[in-house]
Parts: C-alpha cells; structure tokens; sequence
C-alpha cells in the first residue's frame, strides 16, 4: 500500500505516541522500532537502510521494500529521507512532529535517552557481537548521526539549531495545505482532522518512550555486560590452552 502519511520529525518529538495513535486510526506505522525488532523478523531492512546512508542525498530507492505494509511512517529512519519520500509520494500527506517542551528539552531527551549511550562500552560488545545490530549502529550513524543531524549532538548549541533550522526547511519546502505541524499534547482532534478521520471516543495514547527506551538500555547494558565475561571467559580459556601446549 503506498504511504498515506510521512513524518519528518525528529526522533524523540512524541513519534511513540503518534505510531500509536496512527495504527487505531488505521494507518499501519514505521517507526525505528520496527527496525530493532527486524534481527528476528525482517532482516533485510537494516540491508535497506545501510544501502540508502552509503548513497548520496536526494536518491530514489525502491520504497516499498520497507514500506509495502504500512500507510504511514514517523520517527527516523524514514524522517531523514523526507524530501526523498514527499517525491516518491506526492499525494502522501505531511506531518512534522515536534517536542511539546520545546527544542531544548527536545535535546535533554534525545542526548539522555539514544545519543549518549552508543558510548558505553556495554553497546560497543553488543554490537561486536550480533551483525545485525551493526548493520542498523552503522546505518544510525551515517544515516542520522551524520546526515539528517549533521555531526551536531555532541554539541547542544548545535543541534538545537539543527531542529530549528529543520522546521523552517520543512515549511518552507513542502505547502501548507499538505502540512500539519503538530506536538503531541494537542491529542486527537488536529490530528484527525488533518487525515480526515473521525476522532476516537478514547483518550489519544500517551506512551512513556522515554521510559521505554531506557528500558531497552538497560537490557542492552546487562547483555554486553554477559557478552563481556563471556569474551574474558574465552580469552582466559584460551590463554590455558596455550600456555599448557607451550610448556608440555
């Protein structure tokens, strides 16, 4: 089915709660959760995705490899490809989600929660270990890292003009009618409005994904923490075996 929406915000602008709300209206969602989950289900998207960082900006790409089964798409990776997708999908609406507090809690939360972890040396094991997650770090970084934020979160002056300037790329490149700028905590009735959907007689779905996220952290923290005794396991194990060969 061709996308119906494209989200061009920024990960950690709410893009949780809208997949959720996004999937009771209807319109089946991408967010990158789909992609950590693909090592078991789908492992040809990190491929995907890893193809699309290593071409240049403003390549067409088969879409539908990824997005066959869905209407819509926020959050990243779709979201760094945004001006790609608005061409690819030319009846597809728009939606650019930004943080309810404001560009720097926007960045509190991202650097707390994505950015600042891939230094652990816990995350480093993890990948070392299992290549599908080091298709989807190398993607993570060429892709958003390097593209879509362009080198800018270690530095906090920085990347907050990044979103800003993104927001006024965004409006100024796609046209209002097609647009919707929206935070999460206007609920359902701008939102709806904008698809042309009834609103649900529900509370709009408010998803701790900041909690969610570090909980996935924490696993991921635990598990190369193993890999790392593991690996010191071997090693030690192999030291044995070499030392008694030497000296028999």
């Amino acid at each position: 089915m061709p996308l119906d929406l494209i989200g061009v915000g920024f990960g950690r602008t709410g893009t949780a709660s809208l997949r959720l709300a996004l999937n009771r209206l209807g319109y089946p969602c991408y967010h990158m959760f789909e992609v950590l989950e693909v090592p078991r289900n789908k492992p040809a998207h990190p491929d995907f995705w890893l193809e699309v960082a290593r071409s240049p900006p403003g390549a067409q790409h088969d879409w539908e490899r990824v997005f066959a089964d869905y209407r819509a798409t926020v959050d990243n990776p779709g979201a760094t490809v945004w001006r790609e997708l608005i061409e690819a999908y030319p009846h597809a609406k728009v939606l650019l989600s930004l943080h309810p507090g404001g560009p720097e809690t926007w960045y509190r939360s991202t650097w707390e929660t994505i950015y600042s972890p891939q230094y652990l040396w816990q995350a480093r094991v993890v990948k070392r270990w299992i290549p599908a997650l080091r298709r989807v770090d190398e993607m993570h970084r060429e892709l958003i890292w390097n593209r879509f934020h362009r080198r800018t979160m270690t530095d906090e002056r920085a990347a907050i003009e990044r979103y800003v300037e993104h927001q006024r790329e965004v409006e100024q490149t796609v046209p209002p009618e097609r647009l919707l700028v929206y935070d999460v905590s206007q609920g359902w009735e701008p939102l709806c409005a904008f698809l042309g959907e009834p609103v649900p007689d529900e509370p709009f779905p408010r998803t701790n994904d900041r909690a969610e996220m570090k909980r996935r952290l924490g696993r991921m923290r635990w598990l190369g923490a193993a890999m790392r005794v593991a690996e010191i396991g071997v090693l030690l194990a192999a030291g044995v075996l070499l030392a008694r060969w030497v000296m028999r």
